[in-house]
């Protein structure tokens, strides 16, 4: 197999650790996981001028490519972190997948047919990527204090903090917290500290995943299999990564034997027959279980679980990753918010509020997935095979084929939104979030929606299209203004368009980039009861 770059992190003890049982260092918020989430969150919060300490129990990155497929909304609250650009630079772009019964190909779709957007769909990149570079960002900013090989080994709620005890190799020391965010993946141990744990399902049928690095003439596309001639009777899946690398998704029967059929020797020749050819190395494998389930509640008192923590879906359809992701980025400005007095606490019950329900509508696509690829009943079975059949031929039997709907950003229905009071025939509507859009600069520059936003800063954003005279903006809120006499210009049309606007059309975004409310005729004290609601002050 191999050799995989790994990169690992030394430990340091810290002047936290000298302190007495009885004086324990406090800090605002303490992390526990140095994944993408805790990676993320981290840097969010600090961005927003939150003190963050982030623990893990580990002092290295790099163990197998786990998370490869990152979508859109991913990389655009990636690129507010500072680490967009590399990302894209160094992953596979895609858009295009293409769906196969047998060897004949049923049908193709494009995730973004459209232009004008600063980040494709979707890229490929392994994970241990995408951490190392959070974790060179974190090491530019000195409000992060990043802990390796600090495994908290218990913890105690208070009504105002919460008490940790952390083992180190030194020995355990204390900590504590105003907020502590669980962010230690599907094996939380924080979880069972607040007594809480899992709801769902276990599905029983087993995958195989490999990745081998080839050369290869394959296109930048996704490709799934239902019954392929080199698997018959189940399903698989291929996909580019960087360095020339490949992840194969095998699925195998409910009663293999994982430990035989993880060993190299015996992968090899399911791999071989796949390509027609065994000139490829291994670089990861494993096997796994899909898993659809979550915790009931998110946010227990002081403590708040996000990504894998809190809730498990199957890697079908991108969802684990960049759910968890989703949760740093609508978290991040709700705690930031608290923090520093600007909102009360209740804004915190509207992530637990917004980001279950985007894990249950997560589970739902994920559940309706597995049923369809690896059905249970002979009822479930004969439907796949009847969609399948009737997909060659027509293009409603092609919608209903499902080999994992691919993530998209949720639309929340929270008391946070102000419903319409005006008539839209189209836009994002309150709770959905933001679309990009191309627009030039007075001096000619191309640039885009999305830069503006990052530009305005990290709090509220009203987007007006100009109708000649300056928008009437509350003192806690920044301005993006869209118009011919503004410093951005539509110069295609394609802002208009995605929003649905008209002059003097405006928008209250959130810090998160989602829509809070929006106007077709501004008002100062419209726009100050919906910032109001939003933030969680009314």
């Amino acid at each position: 197999m191999a050799q995989q770059t790994t990169t690992q992190f030394g430990y340091r003890r810290h002047p936290d650790q000298e302190r007495p049982t009885n004086n324990a260092a406090h800090h605002p918020v303490v992390i526990v996981g140095a994944g993408p989430v805790g990676l993320s969150l981290a840097i969010d919060l600090a961005q927003r001028g939150e003190r963050v300490v982030l623990v893990d129990d580990a002092d290295r990155i790099g163990e197998g490519s786990r998370a490869i497929c990152f979508s859109k909304r991913s990389l655009e609250f990636w690129d507010r972190l500072g680490v967009g650009r590399r990302m894209v630079e160094k992953g596979v772009v895609w858009s295009v997948g293409k769906i196969f019964h047998g060897d004949q190909q049923l049908y193709q779709f494009n995730l973004l047919p459209e232009d004008g957007h600063k980040m494709p769909a979707f890229i490929n990149l392994q994970q241990f990527y995408a951490e190392a570079y959070l974790v060179d960002r974190v090491q530019e900013l000195p409000a992060i204090d990043l802990r390796w090989r600090n495994k908290v080994a218990a913890l105690e709620r208070h009504n105002d903090h919460v008490a940790l005890t952390i083992e180190t190799p030194d020995g355990p020391y204390q900590l504590s917290a105003s907020y502590v965010i669980a962010c230690d993946g599907a094996r939380s141990s924080l979880r069972g500290m607040v007594g809480a744990d899992f709801q769902g399902q276990v599905f029983e049928d087993q995958f195989l995943i490999a990745d081998v690095k080839m050369t290869a003439e394959f296109p930048t596309e996704r490709w799934f299999w239902f019954d392929p001639p080199f698997h018959a009777g189940r399903s698989a899946l291929l996909h580019r990564q960087p360095d020339d690398v490949w992840r194969i998704d095998l699925q195998l029967s409910p009663d293999a034997d994982a430990v035989f059929e993880r060993r190299p020797e015996n992968v090899r020749p399911r791999i071989a027959r796949m390509l027609g050819h065994d000139q490829f190395d291994f670089e990861w494998i494993s096997i796994y279980k899909f898993q659809c389930r979550r915790m009931a509640r998110f946010v227990h008192d002081r403590v708040i679980f996000a990504g894998d923590s809190a809730h498990q879906v199957s890697p079908f359809g991108a969802r684990g990753a960049n759910s968890g992701l989703e949760d740093a980025e609508n978290l991040g400005w709700k705690l930031a918010r608290v923090l520093c007095g600007q909102s009360p606490e209740a804004l915190l019950e509207s992530y637990h509020i917004e980001r279950s329900l985007a894990a249950d509508e997560n589970i739902r696509e994920s559940t309706r997935s597995t049923d369809f690829m690896a059905p249970v009943t002979k009822q479930e079975a004969r439907l796949r095979q009847a969609v399948l059949m009737l997909a060659k031929d027509t293009d409603f039997g092609k919608r209903m084929i499902n080999g994992g709907r691919l993530s998209t950003p949720s639309t929340y229905e929270t008391p946070l939104s102000t419903p319409d009071a005006d008539t839209w025939s189209g836009g994002p509507r309150p709770g959905a979030s933001m679309p990009d859009a191309p627009l030039r600069t007075r001096a000619g520059a191309g640039t885009f929606l999305t830069d503006a936003f990052i530009a305005a800063g990290k709090t509220f954003t009203l987007l007006q299209f100009a109708n000649g005279r300056a928008a009437d903006v509350p003192d806690a809120v920044q301005a993006i203004q869209i118009g011919a006499d503004t410093d951005l210009i539509d110069a295609s049309g394609a802002a208009e368009t995605r929003y649905d606007a008209q002059p003097g059309t405006t928008y209250l975004l959130r810090p998160d980039g989602y829509v809070a409310a929006r106007f077709r005729h501004l008002s100062r004290a419209a726009v100050e009861a919906a910032l109001a609601r939003a933030s969680a002050v009314s």
